[in-house]
């Protein structure tokens, strides 16, 4: 499936990969705003926004941004 595919299926709260990710346990997941704080104090105008989470290998959870080879393949899946 494409990564149009996969970014509906993250918004509807799924966990995707690429094929060539599940052997090594990474997957994306969509983190909500309300879903956690930040520990700096923020300008009054200021809001949190979603943002794209990536598991990885190491068993650690950072942000994650598309690459143009992500965004263009057609090997995306729900992740386990």
């Amino acid at each position: 499936m494409g990564y149009g595919w996969a970014l509906e299926q993250l918004q509807a709260g799924h966990k995707v990969c690429r094929t060539g990710w599940n052997g090594n346990g990474m997957y994306l997941r969509y983190v909500d705003a309300a879903a956690y704080e930040v520990d700096v104090t923020l300008p009054l105008d200021c809001r949190l926004l979603p943002w794209i989470g990536m598991k990885t290998a190491d068993n650690c959870f950072v942000p994650w941004l598309c690459s143009q080879t992500d965004g263009l393949a057609v090997d995306w899946e729900l992740a386990a």
